[in-house]
Parts: structure tokens; C-alpha cells; sequence
């Protein structure tokens, strides 16, 4: 964070300072809110969770060499007092970007913004400074203590922001003012929260009419390939730039393909030249996102071989996201098992389609959460999907929905043991530990409260220590 004293972050977050002895010391480390990260020159916020209270720590983060905490309550130790720690956390956030002077680009979509934020954050850096929400800490916790990581060099500050509702992403944009917002898409994660793809669009949208105008230098780039994503340019005073594969895109990508591997190839086009990217990441809908990512490096002034470069040479920074791992055996690990949603399912099981070829596949599959009414609908899709693919084997892990997987494969024609349903983890473990072969290529992909990506990771233990259990 930019150095600011003790006395100053109290009067912006309205608080009141306990045990200080000299308000005039500056908070210079991060601020953190797990006290294992604290370093010297941090300031602690103290969250009052259900299972943790961080107020418990005081003692401790400050003998690591915290300077104070954000605090709800007296500790004993230094301490900044505030009727609401979450608030105040925001109005600290809020004012450090203000007088920050970096350039603000927020995304938000359905599908894909923590990878496309990864692509973002690798090209822009290229340019300048740049800091980037980790991971996807994209709430109203996760955002602001990601905005207060940036330093007086920082010169992006790209910020991935979800929504559950409407209202999320104004309240987050209110937070750290936007100068350019990204909108990917609108899809169906979550519908059954928001209980429509209409609603879904109405909260995206909050992100380009948070925006400044033109004049004052406001950009909304959209996705020219997503009809309600378009729409949304009649809700913004900002300019308007447009990424997608239609001819009628600012920014777009033609001749697009998959290597042997099934990493994307494409031609880019800006309005500033033509330039050839072949991607490290792994399935075709990384076109997209990198679309996305180049609009936005183009409005910042980066040419169209700078952006083609960094594409190229950008990899995956987030666990769990198509990570690909290739076993001594020859079997490879797809471990998609961070998040699913219909879209996201989709473009894993094509991904996992093209670099099968020549290859015998499966997909382990479980529950896509937050569908609401079209739960049945959407799972026994993306089982008659793998199907039509081609999968050689579907494993479906888990409980109802999981039932819904498998049965829309055998209604699309897998029968016999093309396809099976398994009850857990561990026993999708055992299924794949007897039957893999060299050469095979396993897709593990869930929402992540299915847990997952324990089997990914038994599976890659698996090629190298033998038998191995889920923990």
C-alpha cells in the first residue's frame, strides 16, 4: 500500500485509534486480513467470522510486526476502531486508489474473468507496474484488499469483480472507480440466484455504468459476440471498443484453430495492425478471452506485435484452470476442477476434444451448483455433449445432479460402460487408478464445492508414487 499514517487511515475510515502511542507511524507493509501474512509495517483488519475472530490474533500479528489492526472493538495493542470493519476496509480501498494515479480496469462476465484477468494482468505488465486481483478474491473483501496492494510505482490496477445479486458489482465499482470495464459475457452461472439471463445482464452492465464519459476518458469494451453483452453499450457515457470473432469487432480474431495440442492459434486484428498469436493456455474459448485482454492493452497503447507477444508467452497464473499435467506414463491431467458452469463445461469438454485426438479421453464430472429450475436441463446437456464429442469415457461424480450427467449420456447413446456414475471422490479414484493407460487424457471438472480437484491431484500423485488416496 502507499505509505500512510495511522492518524490519516483513522480519519478516512472514521475510526477511532486505541493503544497508539504515536499516531504519525505509517502503515508501509500490505494490509492483510490472515495473519499469516502479516509482515513488518502491516495493518491487520480483524473480521469477527462465524468460525475465527481475527481480533483473537491482535497479540500475535503485531508481534510479527503489524503496526495496528482495523478493528470492531478494543484489543489491548494498537488499533484502529470502526463501527464496521468491512466498510471501513472499502473507504480506505476508495481512497488510496484516488490518489494512486493508475490507470483502474475492472471485468466482469459469467465465464472466464479470472483467466482473461491473468491474460490482462501478463500483457499489461509488459507496458508498466502492474497489480492484479489474485486468484478470484473478486468480492467486497477479496477486491479492496487487492486495490490496497498497489504501490506509488503501480501503474494497472486490474480487478476481477463478481456478482450474486444486483447491486454487487455497482457497490464494487463505487469501491475502486473503473477507467476501463470489461463485460466477457452473460451465461448461466448463478441463474439460480439471479433467476434469469435478463437479471444476469442488468448486474454485468453495473460495470459500464460505473464508467466516466468519453471526454473524461471512460472505456467499456464488450463482447461483440454476446448479444446481451452488446446491448449493453446503450447503458454507458464511456466509449465503446468491441472484441469477438464478428467482422464487425475493433478487435478480433480470424483464422482461428487448434495446434495438435489443443492450444488456440489465431490472426489478431486491431485498429492499429495484424499479428499472429499461438497461446500456451489449453481449449478455444482462450480466443475470447484474449480478445478481451488485447481490446484492452490496445486502448492503452500497445501495438498489435507487443499484444500478440505477450499472448503467446502468457500462461496460467490460477490453480486449477486447465491445468495440464503430463505424466511420466504418458496419461495427461486436465485439472479444471476450480469452478463449472454450463459455458465453462462446454468449453472444457471441446478442449478436452481436441486434444484427444488419436487419444482415449475422460471426462470426471460433477455437479454445476447455483442452476436453479434449469439444473436438470443444463447437467443432462453437457452429458449429451460428451457424447457427441466423442469422450470415450464420462465419470460422473457424485449426487443427483451427477446422476442427471450420466443419464443424459446414455439418452444420447453411451451405453455399456461408456459412461458410469460414481458416488465420490475416492472412487472415481479407484475407477480411473485401474483402468488408465499411456496415452489417455482425463478432464476433472466440477463447481468447486464438489472438491474435485482431489482427484486431479491423486491422479497426478498417481503417476509417480502409485497408489495414492483422496485427503
Amino acid at each position: 500500500m502507499i505509505a500512510l499514517s495511522l492518524a490519516e487511515i483513522a480519519e478516512v475510515v472514521g475510526g477511532q485509534t486505541h493503544d497508539i502511542p504515536d499516531p504519525s507511524v505509517q502503515v508501509t507493509g500490505p494490509v492483510v486480513r490472515d495473519s499469516r501474512e502479516v509482515e513488518p509495517g502491516s495493518l491487520f483488519v480483524a473480521f469477527a467470522g462465524e468460525h475465527v475472530d481475527g481480533h483473537d490474533f491482535a497479540d500475535a500479528v503485531v508481534e510479527a510486526g503489524a503496526v495496528a489492526l482495523l478493528a470492531s472493538r478494543p484489543v489491548g495493542v494498537p488499533a484502529i476502531v470502526v463501527d464496521d470493519v468491512q466498510s471501513a476496509l472499502g473507504a480506505l480501498a476508495r481512497h488510496v486508489v484516488r490518489r494512486l494515479g493508475a490507470t483502474l480496469v475492472a471485468l466482469t462476465g459469467s465465464a472466464g474473468k479470472t483467466s482473461t484477468k491473468d491474460l490482462i494482468a501478463q500483457v499489461l505488465a509488459r507496458k508498466a507496474p502492474t497489480v492484479f486481483t489474485p486468484g478470484s478474491l473478486n468480492n467486497e473483501i477479496g477486491l479492496p484488499l487487492t486495490a490496497l496492494s498497489a504501490t506509488a510505482e503501480t501503474r494497472f490496477l486490474v480487478l476481477e469483480m463478481g456478482a450474486r445479486g444486483i447491486g454487487h458489482i455497482r457497490y464494487l465499482a463505487d469501491l475502486t472507480p473503473p477507467q476501463i470495464g470489461l463485460v466477457l459475457n452473460v451465461g448461466t452461472a448463478h441463474i439460480g440466484e439471479f433467476g434469469g439471463r435478463e437479471q444476469i445482464a442488468q448486474a454485468k452492465g453495473e460495470l459500464v455504468e460505473a464508467l466516466p464519459s468519453v471526454e473524461d476518458g471512460g472505456v467499456a469494451v464488450l463482447n461483440a459476440d454476446d448479444p446481451l453483452v452488446r446491448a449493453m453499450a446503450s447503458r454507458t457515457k464511456a466509449k465503446v471498443i468491441l472484441f469477438g470473432e464478428s467482422g464487425e469487432a475493433d478487435v478480433r480474431a480470424e483464422n482461428v484453430r487448434l495446434t495438435d495440442s489443443g492450444q488456440p492459434a489465431f490472426s489478431l486484428h486491431t485498429p492499429s495492425g495484424c499479428s499472429e498469436v499461438t497461446m500456451r493456455l489449453y481449449g478455444e474459448h482462450h480466443v475470447s478471452n484474449a480478445l478481451a485482454a488485447a481490446a484492452v492493452a490496445h486502448e492503452l497503447g500497445m501495438s498489435a506485435d507487443e499484444i500478440a507477444t505477450a499472448l503467446s508467452e502468457a500462461g496460467s497464473l490460477s490453480r486449477w484452470r486447465m491445468e495440464v499435467t503430463e505424466r511420466p506414463d504418458g496419461v495427461t491431467i486436465v485439472n479444471d476442477a476450480y469452478n463449472a458452469n454450463p459455458e465453462s463445461m462446454r468449453a472444457a469438454l471441446r478442449a478436452l476434444a481436441a486434444m484427444g485426438k488419436g487419444r482415449r479421453t475422460w471426462a470426471v464430472l460433477g455437479k454445476m451448483a447455483e442452476l436453479g429450475d434449469e439444473a436438470l436441463a443444463e447437467h443432462d446437456a453437457v452429458g449429451r455433449l460428451a457424447v457427441r464429442l466423442n469422450v470415450g469415457k464420462l465419470v460422473a461424480v457424485g449426487g443427483r445432479e451427477a446422476s442427471w450427467l450420466q443419464l443424459g449420456a446414455y439418452n444420447e447413446g453411451s451405453w455399456g460402460e461408456e459412461s458410469v456414475h460414481v458416488s465420490d471422490a475416492q472412487a472415481a479414484v479407484d475407477l480411473l487408478r485401474s483402468e488408465l493407460r499411456p496415452g489417455d487424457v482425463v478432464l476433472v471438472k466440477a463447481s468447486r464445492s464438489v472438491g474435485l480437484e482431489s482427484v486431479a491431484q491423486a491422479l497426478v500423485e498417481a503417476g509417480t508414487e502409485g497408489e495414492v488416496a483422496v485427503r
